[in-house]
């Protein structure tokens, strides 16, 4: 197997095709067990927005990759997370969604077992002591979190703030200029894809697929419609200077301002934009391996990935824009929301395809190096 490491000199790309993942890690019951267990009970998720859990008692509870996690917010306004699991005998502490933690304590609703908003248990409802119970060693399972650009992130594995900005800071640091924590959701939508949550992001890592699945989307950004997605990507872009034109240098097309229907902007500018920022027409920041958001001139988009289970995710979208803009989420969403069907649509089918595979894996082409590399991501913490 050739590593996604023996890349092009020069330029994006491959030197040679690569082998893909194994066609039966799309959709089969154990590999999907394995993934959740290996890549997203081990690292960094998104949870839910930190508006959420803004106010001292806040709490937010979900699931997400299998777990059930309690998120919330303690009296002296530190950020917690825990698995949403009685250590009695399993039931769960708090229903789906937004809640308070009243008085500093959650209670079982099932026996009466409470916990202090540290975790720590202080109560075990109408049990009597018994020998051999060490109440010290029932407190509720923690997870580790952190915030960042208005979300919560929670892991598994543990680990605080400190450790997310260790793993992350560079793959967000391209949109520090956009402020994201300070933006606010205008918009929202959720659409459920019957493919594997790898199947998404390897949708997501290329752009071979633009021409034909994305018209109106390879015409807002012209180096799409060459199957590229930015200029390092074509053996030659060096000799493009730029003032060269947008299928060049994968600026938006001539007089285009956002990703909206007619390409104008919705909204003003957001402040702290440099030009460059702004003529760049699209800049992403990606967590692996549950999301993404994308900076617009006036606006942001954030997608939460959720594997619901074996061939089956769910995307959430946000649109972010400032609290005073004044911008119509629904009709700013429209054209965003084309392009995800689009990428659904193209999902299903790929997924389709591969419960029919009659390979054991396909092929990777040059211009796909960076499923190469989400490969490799892969297969290592396999």
């Amino acid at each position: 197997m050739e590593r996604a490491a023996e890349r092009a000199e020069g330029f994006n790309g491959l030197k040679r095709a690569i082998a893909s993942l194994t066609a039966a890690w799309y959709g089969d019951p154990a590999q999907h067990q394995r993934e959740m267990g290996a890549i997203w009970r081990k690292g960094w998720v998104a949870f839910t927005r930190a508006e959420a859990l803004a106010a001292p008692g806040a709490r937010f509870s979900g699931a997400i990759a299998g777990m059930n996690v309690l998120a919330l917010r303690d009296g002296a306004g530190a950020l917690r997370a825990f698995h949403n699991v009685c250590r009695h005998r399993g039931a769960e502490l708090c229903p789906e969604g937004a809640g308070r933690v009243e008085s500093g304590r959650i209670s079982c609703p099932y026996h009466d077992w409470t916990y202090a908003e540290d975790g720590r248990l202080l109560a075990t409802g109408k049990a009597r002591a018994v020998e051999g119970f060490d109440r010290a060693g029932h407190g509720l399972v923690p997870l580790g979190v952190a915030e960042w650009g208005g979300f919560v992130f929670v892991n598994a594995a543990g680990g605080g703030q400190g450790d997310f900005e260790a793993e992350h800071a560079s793959a967000v640091a391209p949109l520090a200029p956009w402020r994201p924590g300070a933006l606010a959701p205008v918009h929202a939508e959720t659409i459920d894809i019957e493919g594997d949550w790898k199947l998404f992001w390897e949708n997501f890592n290329e752009c071979l697929h633009c021409p034909g699945v994305h018209p109106a989307l390879s015409a807002l950004v012209p180096i799409y419609g060459r199957g590229i997605m930015e200029r390092e990507d074509d053996p030659a872009w060096r000799g493009h200077g730029p003032d060269a034109p947008s299928a060049l240098t994968g600026r938006l097309r001539e007089g285009a301002e956002s990703w909206t229907e007619d390409g104008r902007a919705a909204g003003p500018r957001l402040p702290g934009l440099s030009d460059e920022d702004a003529a760049r027409g699209q800049t992403y920041a990606v967590i692996l391996p549950s999301f993404f958001m994308v900076g617009h001139l006036d606006h942001a988009r954030a997608v939460r990935v959720l594997p619901l289970e074996p061939g089956r995710t769910r995307l959430e979208a946000t649109w972010l824009a400032p609290p005073d803009a004044g911008i119509d989420g629904a009709a700013l969403a429209a054209f965003a929301r084309r392009v995800m069907a689009e990428d659904a649509a193209a999902c299903e089918g790929n997924q389709r395809g591969l419960r029919a595979a009659p390979f054991e894996a396909g092929v990777l082409m040059q211009e796909e190096y960076e499923i190469a590399a989400f490969h490799e991501w892969v297969r290592a913490r396999l």
